[in-house]
């Protein structure tokens, strides 16, 4: 006859358990990035946790996402910007969005996503050009834009009167779920890079009015239902 302690040993070693169950450390990298309020890098983690260094941590997330792989978590770390957070699985949004009104949070005007797409695909770009896209004046959607933290400005154009250019931000890239722009839906072909002078005219917009009122729209990006844990 098995002893109990003996059968609980027996349990943590099958194949199952060996992959799933947390170490010390794996719990503490888990715990730090729960309750983070935004990705952290692994250089940030291993500070946090009291690791040895970057790799380790680096190490320890790929464990963590083995683990709630193998055992269908609603859970998975995600790499973001240049950091790495915690979020729960895209099938999980309709629900979670009832308890915290995340979309209404994140909701835009179509002219915000408009000036958002003319940013975030031709960065950097100066309002003058943004509006000659766009055919109305942008002045107060940058403004939105900037105040929600998704566009900023960078420097001045070299061209006369030496104009602002706008680009937009690391928590842009963390709340779309994105490494990098690399990774903009149809990127290769909406994207311009800055040694690109054209304009693409599938950019070219027929927007009627800033004053149109908010509608109730997604942001449109294919990793938008990722939602942070915290």
């Amino acid at each position: 006859m098995i002893h109990p302690t003996q059968a609980e040993a027996l349990q943590f070693a099958s194949e199952h358990a060996v992959e799933t169950k947390r170490s010390l450390k794996m719990a503490k990298v888990e715990a730090v990035l729960f309750v983070a309020d935004s990705a952290l890098s692994t250089r940030k983690i291993s500070q946090l946790a009291t690791l040895a260094n970057a790799a380790e941590a680096k190490e320890l997330i790929d464990r963590l996402n083995a683990a709630f792989a193998s055992t269908n978590s609603a859970f998975h770390i995600k790499r973001v910007a240049t950091g790495y957070q915690l979020m729960t699985q895209p099938q999980y949004a309709f629900w979670l969005n009832k308890l915290h009104q995340r979309q209404a949070a994140l909701k835009l005007s179509t002219p915000a996503l408009e000036t958002l797409a003319m940013v975030v695909y031709r960065q950097p770009i100066t309002r003058a050009d943004i509006e000659s896209i766009r055919g109305v004046q942008s002045a107060e959607m940058l403004k939105q834009l900037m105040d929600r933290g998704l566009v900023r400005i960078n420097g001045k154009d070299d061209s006369l009167g030496r104009p602002y250019l706008y680009e937009s931000t690391r928590k842009f890239l963390e709340i779309f779920g994105l490494k990098s722009l690399d990774e903009l839906p149809m990127g290769e072909k909406l994207r311009v890079r800055p040694q690109q002078k054209s304009r693409p005219p599938e950019l070219s917009i027929d927007s009627s009015s800033e004053t149109e009122p908010e509608v109730d729209t997604e942001i449109p990006s294919e990793t938008d239902q990722d939602l942070p844990a915290a």
